[in-house]
Parts: structure tokens; C-alpha cells; sequence
């Protein structure tokens, strides 16, 4: 796993142009081409044989019954940090201070490569797939999007892996570990909050988080880099 969460400090060389796209069409959108059939593919079994899994309506129907004023105001502000505006705005800085410490663009884009794979996958797939949002009231204006699968928990996920990886870098282990969890942790409190405010079901946020992780994954590693010498 070091050789993993440290590629880039073990292999520091630019790629070149003709190396790079080369890998990001094999190494990124082909498997995310794969990601997509699978994600399409779920949400239309969800749909269709399984009939919207009707169960998942207890879920969303417990989480109403939870509500009170306090826990509406946190996942407001949790649901936020999913939305395309704030991810876009905190990308650019990641990126920006990613290329300042260690000036590898090849590193510093993994972030915003990460959130716009997601988003591709997310759209095209709600787009085919059109699922309803569940039927409780809506604590945010809905997007045109269908709930299937979770675009904030998708983007949310993507975003703050990336970073989870990056934070390996980290000497002092505790910093380290702090780091690693928080940014694990805020995907799933992004998850939960939309299901609570009636956004998504259930199914949506796991298929949401499926889709940022692998393209989180998939992003941190673009390119090739050499095997780490014994």
C-alpha cells in the first residue's frame, strides 16, 4: 500500500504529453466507461424488476420522523459541502496548493479530475435512469436531476478521498490519522444528511458513494508511475 498512497513521491517525473493522454483514456475513462454500465445498470435493475425497492421508504420515513430544528440546521450545512458550487470552489484551491508545494501538475489535477468524472457519470446516469425522489417532503429545492444515484455524495466522495489520500503525506502520524478519518467521515455525514432532509433514498447514497470512490481511485491513478526500487 506505500507504493499506493506515495506514487507520487516515489516517481516525481513529468509525463510526457502523449503519455498522458495515453493513460488517461486507458487507466481513467475506459474503467469509467465500465463504472458507468455498472452504476446504469443498478439503478435500472432498482427501477425496474425491483420496483423501486419500496422498503426503502421506511428509511426516509424514519429519518422525518427524526427531524428537529437543530439537526435540520447541521445537515444543511452538510448537505452544502456536497453542492457543485462549494466542491468546484474548494477543487480550484486543493489544486492550487497541490501545484504550489510540489509544482507536478500530474498531481495537483488529481482532485478536479476526481469531481469531474464523478459528475459525468452521475449525469448521464440520472439522465437514463430517472428515478423519483422518495415521497416525504424535501428539505432543499430538488435539482433536475433524478435521485439516482446521489451527485452530492458522488462529488462529496470523490473530492474528499482524494485529499484522504494525499494526507499519507503527513509525517506526524496522529495529524496523519485525524486527517485521514475526517476526510472519509464527511462523505458519509454528506450521505446521511440527504437522505434525512428526503433527498435520496438509501440506494442512491450507496450508489453515489460507489461512484466517487472508484473515480477518486481511478483519478490518483491517472498516470503511470515507476514500481518503487528494493
Amino acid at each position: 500500500m506505500h507504493a499506493f498512497w506515495h506514487r507520487y513521491e516515489i516517481d516525481d517525473r513529468r509525463p510526457s504529453p502523449q503519455h498522458a493522454r495515453h493513460d488517461l483514456v486507458r487507466r481513467v475513462l475506459l474503467p469509467a466507461g465500465v463504472l458507468w454500465c455498472l452504476v446504469v445498470g443498478l439503478g435500472l435493475l432498482i427501477t425496474g424488476p425491483l420496483g423501486g425497492l419500496p422498503a426503502e421508504a421506511g428509511v426516509n420515513e424514519s429519518f422525518v420522523a427524526w427531524r428537529t430544528p437543530t439537526l435540520d440546521a447541521v445537515t444543511t450545512v452538510l448537505s452544502a459541502i456536497g453542492q457543485t458550487e462549494f466542491l468546484i470552489g474548494a477543487c480550484v484551491v486543493a489544486m492550487a496548493v497541490a501545484w504550489w508545494r510540489t509544482r507536478q501538475w500530474w498531481f495537483a489535477v488529481v482532485p478536479g479530475l476526481a469531481v469531474a468524472v464523478q459528475a459525468a457519470i452521475f449525469l448521464t446516469a440520472a439522465l437514463v435512469v430517472g428515478r423519483e425522489r422518495p415521497q416525504v417532503e424535501h428539505l432543499d429545492h430538488a435539482p433536475p436531476t433524478s435521485s439516482f444515484p446521489s451527485g452530492h455524495t458522488g462529488a462529496a466522495t470523490a473530492f474528499y478521498l482524494t485529499l484522504a489520500f494525499t494526507a499519507q503525506r503527513i509525517e506526524n502520524p496522529v495529524a496523519r490519522w485525524a486527517a485521514t478519518v475526517m476526510c472519509v467521515l464527511v462523505p458519509v455525514a454528506v450521505g446521511v444528511a440527504r437522505t434525512y432532509r428526503g433527498m435520496h433514498s438509501a440506494t442512491d447514497v450507496i450508489v453515489g458513494f460507489l461512484n466517487g470512490a472508484t473515480c477518486a481511485v481511478l483519478a490518483w491513478n491517472h498516470v503511470r508511475r515507476r514500481a518503487p526500487s528494493r
